[in-house]
């Protein structure tokens, strides 16, 4: 008889089931028309009920399958008493076929952290900006992000009345990433994405040392990989504190399993153990291709200014 899938494809087949579940919850909260606004810090830095609502379904569900792994998420919040409609049991059948890398296949429940933000471009889910709104559930162990799942619950929102709402993109170090068409950016253009909403002089001073032909300014980390594996930008320029581990864990694991490269702006890679700190303070660099292009032109200015 065929041996259980490896823990691994276990986790990456139920986050997917899980991504689906939050943005069937991402959309029925913005259907209903109540968002429940809150703001944290200010008026950047907001959290709606369905970032509240998304992380307890997702957390709750996979800690229910998974109890001994750590999961770590955006929102400061309890998971005790999660209603049963926010739990999703099931698991995308088709990744449970595809066989666990082999430096992988040990792998035990304790082992692995789970890094999830539950809606990432919450600024932009607020002002209606959904295309730019993502779910993100990274797999971490031993301190790499090894494994993701982005959804995008309005993929394809624009599309009319007759389009398939929503997508899920998944990848796993060592097999590839899927739910898109992988695309590199046209040869010789410097397109740069960088935040929409968290602008500063730094920020610009590093865009413009660049020379860029074409800023793109989105909301949410997520959304600007996906600009770079789907060849819109050629890289992602954030010289600034503010993004944290949950942001970058699932897209780097993406970006990392079709070729490409994220760090902070010096060059430094993201550690994802459990007891690291939340916040990516040297800001993000990533590129599917060239990224030594981009990094070597980096100002040593702009890397003073930001510690790690």
């Amino acid at each position: 008889s065929m041996a259980s899938p490896a823990l691994l494809m276990r986790v990456v087949a139920s986050a997917y089931a899980v991504a689906e579940k939050a943005a069937t919850i991402v959309r029925s909260v913005m259907s209903a028309g109540d968002l429940g606004i809150v703001e944290k810090a200010g008026p950047n830095d907001l959290q709606t009920k369905a970032d509240r609502l998304v992380q307890m379904s997702i957390c709750a569900s996979l800690a229910r399958k998974f109890p001994k792994v750590t999961i770590i998420g955006e929102e400061e919040l309890s998971t005790d008493n999660v209603t049963e409609e926010l739990i999703e049991d099931g698991h995308c059948e088709e990744i449970l076929k595809k066989p666990c890398p082999a430096q992988y296949t040990g792998i035990k429940e304790e082992e692995l952290v789970i890094w999830v933000d539950p809606l990432d471009g919450t600024k932009e889910y607020t002002e209606g900006l959904l295309d730019h709104v993502t779910v993100l559930i990274g797999i971490a162990y031993g301190g790499k992000a090894i494994a993701g799942v982005i959804n995008q619950p309005y993929y394809n929102y624009e599309a009319g009345a007759d389009a398939v709402l929503g997508r899920t993109i998944w990848g796993v170090l060592g097999i590839g990433a899927f739910g898109f068409q992988l695309t590199e950016a046209p040869a010789g253009k410097h397109i740069i994405v960088t935040t929409r909403s968290h602008s500063s002089t730094l920020v610009n001073e590093c865009i413009s040392a660049l020379n860029p032909d074409t800023v793109i300014r989105v909301g949410g980390a997520g959304n600007k990989i996906i600009q770079l594996i789907e060849g819109k930008a050629s890289a992602y320029v954030f010289a600034s504190p503010g993004c944290k581990k949950w942001d970058t864990c699932a897209p780097e694991a993406i970006l990392h399993a079709v070729g490409g490269k994220i760090t902070d702006i010096r060059g430094n890679s993201f550690q994802y153990n459990k007891e690291v700190k939340h916040m990516n303070s040297a800001g993000v660099l990533a590129a599917l291709r060239n990224y030594d292009y981009y990094a070597s032109r980096i100002p040593n200015t702009v890397k003073q200014s930001l510690v790690p």
